[in-house]
């Protein structure tokens, strides 16, 4: 019987040691996320396990190209996970298929080649002035995606997160 409590006692302390590592770090720093929908195929699909990374943000501003995870400005239940494309302060134009970004009276049309193919075009004809704490996303599969296009800007406080990680399907495993 003492054998039986040392062992109890020893898985105890093993359980409680794992549960002061891990839940800090899946509440504070890293959460998991499926995605569901086409909205940003191709380059995540429905059922890909995606790491979300909580502390970045915490630490530097969003980048323009980004991929994140966010609260729905019109549901903050709903978890969506877009690509940033305008910045705090910039005004976003589409127009004849292009993204104009306006900063400080200058004009620059957004170039997306590192992350979406050639013959995909922004459908649209939008103009928004982003304050100091909103930005403009869009999904990578633009003819399917609700996006600010649609509802307008995502206030900062309802970024989660930055997609860090997708660890499923294993065949796509790759840092983001």
């Amino acid at each position: 019987m003492k054998n039986f409590l040392i062992f109890i006692w020893e898985v105890s302390k093993i359980v409680v040691v794992a549960l002061l590592i891990v839940v800090p770090i899946r509440y504070f720093i890293f959460q998991p996320f499926f995605v569901r929908g086409q909205s940003m195929e191709p380059s995540f699909f429905t059922g890909d396990y995606l790491i979300i990374d909580e502390l970045s943000y915490h630490l530097r501003s969003p980048e323009r190209g980004e991929t994140i995870v966010f609260k729905y400005p019109n549901n903050p239940s709903q978890k969506y996970i877009k690509r940033i494309i305008g910045l705090p302060g910039e005004t976003i134009q589409i127009e004849g298929g292009q993204i104009i970004i306006y900063k400080d009276g200058i004009a620059e049309t957004l170039n997306e080649s590192s992350y979406l193919a050639d013959f995909i075009e922004t459908a649209g004809a939008v103009r928004v002035s982003l304050s100091q704490d909103e930005y403009f996303v869009l999904g990578d599969n633009r003819a399917v995606s609700s996006d600010s296009r649609r509802w307008g800007a995502v206030p900062e406080d309802n970024i989660i997160g930055r997609v860090f990680l997708r660890a499923w399907p294993f065949t796509a495993l790759a840092k983001i």
